[in-house]
């Protein structure tokens, strides 16, 4: 099921051009990646969807209800952590949770109180729920806001950048609240973000966009694959011998060889990993080489974005 459905969507301040003509579609229970430079329009699209502004022309809906003539619904069923936490630094966190609850529309006192005890034992802020979120590090009032967002339980998330202020383990902490929301509760997530590392785990499609525009939409793999075509094999071995090299390459799919004396290591291209693997890694051993590993290397999305990135903006 198609959860959110995004055709031409377009947003100008002025000549400002700040998206321009986005069309993506994001499936029940995935987490789409929307990754792209400072600047790229990436925050403006999630306040679109979360009907926050209006589009200057095209259309978009989630879960069948138009943004723009059904933006009150929409904002019913979604949570939206936005760039800024905008708390109200004056409050607790415990009357922070407490009015964003009421303004969902979370009515029943002890459901009400029993979610925010949930949230903020969860996200270690229940010790400080009295004080106020002014006293609070950056990284704290991160964590609150993804609570808030999440209070009335929402099938949809816009959540952009969630991980960012956090130290290392409270991101993991994120990611993995994130991968339960999308894996074990079926919840569709929209994650805007600069780490690539939180992209790369979590999401199931990311789209790169770069001033306004889609660069490309796919799977983390697909990104690297446009990359880097067919991925190499390396094999360590405890001595690397001019046999071993020659066996090498003498399986018919591999392409091209690219010996490391100094570290005992082959860098092999092959046509078809999957089914040249074997060859290569059986034709070695019978050339006496001793092999301590054999890995498939891959690029890293992070290595796919930066160079899709700068190739679009040539």
């Amino acid at each position: 099921m198609t959860v959110i459905e995004v055709e031409d969507l377009t947003k100008r301040f002025g000549a400002f051009v700040a998206v321009d003509r986005l069309s993506f579609g994001i499936e029940e229970g995935e987490v789409f990646g929307l990754l792209g430079p400072n600047g790229a329009g990436k925050t403006t699209t999630i306040r679109m969807l979360a009907g926050l502004i209006l589009p200057s022309r095209g259309w978009a809906k989630v879960k069948g209800y138009a943004v723009g003539s059904n933006s009150l619904k929409v904002r019913e069923i979604v949570g939206i952590l936005t760039e800024n936490p905008s708390l109200y630094e004056r409050l607790t966190a415990m009357e922070n949770m407490d009015f964003f609850a009421e303004a969902y529309g979370l009515s029943d006192k002890q459901k009400k109180q029993e979610r925010i005890s949930e949230l903020l034992e969860f996200f270690g802020l229940w010790e400080r729920r009295n004080d106020k979120v002014a006293t609070f590090s950056k990284g704290m009032k991160q964590k609150l806001a993804i609570a808030r967002a999440l209070v009335h339980e929402p099938p949809v998330l816009f959540l952009d950048e969630p991980t960012a202020g956090l130290d290392p383990e409270s991101s993991k902490e994120v990611r993995d609240l994130i991968a339960k929301l999308s894996f074990h509760e079926n919840r569709t997530v929209l994650l805007c973000t600069h780490h690539l590392e939180d992209a790369e785990k979590l999401c199931n499609k990311v789209m790169i966009i770069n001033r306004g525009k889609n660069v490309i939409v796919g799977t983390p793999t697909e990104l690297r694959d446009k990359i880097s075509g067919t991925p190499t094999v390396e094999i360590s071995l405890k001595k690397l011998t001019f046999a071993v090299v020659e066996a090498a390459k003498s399986v018919s799919h591999v392409k091209q060889v690219d010996a490391d004396t100094a570290n005992s290591k082959l860098t092999i291209v092959l046509d078809d990993p999957q089914k040249g693997t074997p060859e290569v890694v059986e034709k070695v051993v019978e050339a006496g080489g001793r092999i301590f590993a054999v890995r498939l290397v891959r690029p890293s999305l992070e290595e796919a974005y930066l160079k899709l990135i700068k190739e679009e903006q040539r």
